[in-house]
């Protein structure tokens, strides 16, 4: 009892260090209200493109240790415990993360979750925080001809219940990708609709 008392107080006092906060919340002015000095806590918009990525060529985007280590399959973390790395987006390629002027690479194979802006199977994750992906959003288009996901993932955003740099393998809000996601697929049955479903083509004997 006197150890687990001791283990307790040592990780609160250890939370209350890292001052955690909100990924997505914003002040009355727009501003975000979480800590600058942390990377990962900024939007997509935010974050300036780093080096690029050795593979594909395309410039990253800076990302915290923390959100590598909480990716990265066990026996990988100590590769990652120094230097800078940076999240590579490009959808055809197969690195995740790769170190900053450096040869240290990790791949969609190193993570312990599914990379949603790599994938190409279902299920394609969207919304780290709170599990959509793109079979949900698909499925409530096809239904009712829209989706109230964005607007359900937005509320619960504004209570504060997100936890993007945790979840999510780029460490930012995941509002971007589902709200490109979302018009995609909209644009995609908007296209289906256009073609009906009883046209053919008679061809003469």
């Amino acid at each position: 009892m006197r150890f687990r008392n001791c283990y307790e107080r040592t990780l609160n006092k250890l939370i209350g260090k890292l001052h955690l906060m909100n990924c997505c919340d914003k002040d009355e002015s727009g501003e975000r209200t979480g800590s600058k000095a942390d990377e990962a806590s900024y939007t997509a918009n935010e974050l300036h493109e780093t080096d690029r990525c050795s593979s594909c060529n395309s410039k990253g985007r800076p990302v915290s240790r923390k959100t590598i280590l909480l990716m990265l399959k066990p026996d990988l973390l100590e590769r990652a415990m120094y230097r800078s790395y940076s999240f590579c987006s490009e959808r055809d390629c197969s690195i995740v993360y790769f170190e900053d002027n450096g040869r240290q690479q990790f791949t969609v194979d190193d993570l312990r979750i599914r990379v949603g802006v790599k994938a190409k199977d279902d299920p394609i994750p969207l919304c780290y925080c709170f599990g959509f992906n793109e079979n949900h959003i698909r499925d409530e288009i096809e239904r009712t001809g829209n989706t109230s996901i964005p607007d359900k993932v937005s509320g619960l955003i504004r209570r504060g219940l997100c936890a993007c740099e945790s979840r999510n393998p780029a460490g930012v809000c995941c509002l971007g990708e589902l709200n490109k996601a979302v018009k995609r697929l909209r644009a995609s049955r908007s296209s289906a609709d256009e073609c009906p479903s009883n046209y053919f083509i008679r061809f003469s004997p």
